[in-house]
This record gives structure tokens, sequence and C-alpha cells, in this order.
């Protein structure tokens, strides 16, 4: 994460009491520190304040995040995004400020999952209980015909939001565009529609 969003352009400040952790993330962040994140005036010093986000990613160790989490929010960061094992650490991480929270673990796993289960689904994320955005390899009976032709809103109740094709995006495409093989649409639309795609 931290070095994506530093290869993203953006400033990125790693905060860790393992030696090992930051020596490896220095090459990945404007600034890596071995610091103790519970410690409200090192995190002072260190101006976390000015952050727009900080992201705390220390779920194995509640008090941790807990502390981490009412600093950051203590000293002016505007959001802080915290990561979760489980509905307990949820409840009680929103309690004390998080703005959001994540299950890295249980995101992947309701992926890998969908993909296992059905053969077309590639990608799949869940944007609520009942919506979700699904990358998708294109059906045979599809091939070769437009998405007008195939009116896909009325016989699934999805959108098609945009297409996959070799090496380019077509975003938002029109009704006359032709599916061709090899295709993969990524469509939107509630879960119960998507998961009876046939």
């Amino acid at each position: 994460m931290a070095r994506t969003l530093f290869e993203l352009g953006n400033e990125v400040l790693a905060i860790d009491e393992d030696e090992d952790a930051v020596r490896k993330s220095t090459p990945y962040t404007t600034l890596s520190i071995q610091a103790d994140i519970m410690d409200k005036e090192t995190m002072s010093k260190l101006g976390i304040e000015n952050y727009d986000v900080a992201i705390v990613a220390t779920a194995s160790n509640l008090e941790a995040s807990i502390y981490a989490t009412l600093i950051s929010k203590e000293l002016g960061v505007k959001k802080v995004i915290a990561k979760a094992q489980n509905d307990t650490n949820e409840m009680i991480l929103k309690k004390v400020g998080a703005d959001k929270i994540v299950f890295p673990e249980w995101d992947m796993g309701v992926r890998i999952a969908h993909n296992l289960a059905s053969g077309s689904i590639v990608d799949y994320i869940e944007l609520s209980e009942d919506y979700s955005i699904v990358e998708m390899l294109t059906k045979d009976k599809w091939v070769e015909k437009t998405l007008q032709e195939l009116r896909l809103p009325n016989k699934y109740g999805f959108n098609v939001i945009a297409i996959k094709r070799a090496d380019k995006i077509i975003v938002s495409p029109k009704a006359d565009q032709k599916i061709i093989e090899n295709d993969i649409l990524i469509i939107v639309g509630k879960v119960e529609e998507i998961n009876s795609i046939n």
C-alpha cells in the first residue's frame, strides 16, 4: 500500500516499531521512522497532523490500533482508516474515531470465492451488501452482438460500465458497442442478479 501510494506521487510517512519493517519500507516512502505509534508526543513531533489520511494497519494488536486511531484523530488527521480482524474490533475502532474500517483478508477471501464459484468471474469488488462491481468473461452467446441487442440490464439487471479488450479499456460503452471474443465486461449490479448469470 505504501509503495503504491508513493509511486502515485503521494507523501508517505511509514511508522513501525520493527526496525526491519522500517528498513524494507524506506525505498517506497517519503520518510520511514522506527517509533511507537502509541506515543502521542512522538506522533506529534513527526507531524502526522499534516497528513490527510492515517492508515492504521496493526490489526493483530488491538491496543496499538486503538491508541494510534485516537492519537491520529486528536492530533487533527482528517481521515483515519483502520484495519480490523473481526466485528468486535470494527465496533471498537469506530467508537474511538476510525472513519473507515477495512478487512483485507475477508475482502480477498470473498473475491477469490466468487472467482472459484463462477468460471466466468475474473474479479469481484463488493460495494455494499446488495451491490458489486464484477469483471466477467464474455459469454459465447454474447459474442458479435451489440449491448443494445443483448439488453443486459433488462435480462440480468446489471449495467456494463466498461469493457477490457486486449490492451485497451472502453469506458461507458455505447449501446451500439459490439462485444467480441475474449472481451472482459466490467459490470455493476445487485449481487443476487450477478450471481444468477448463466
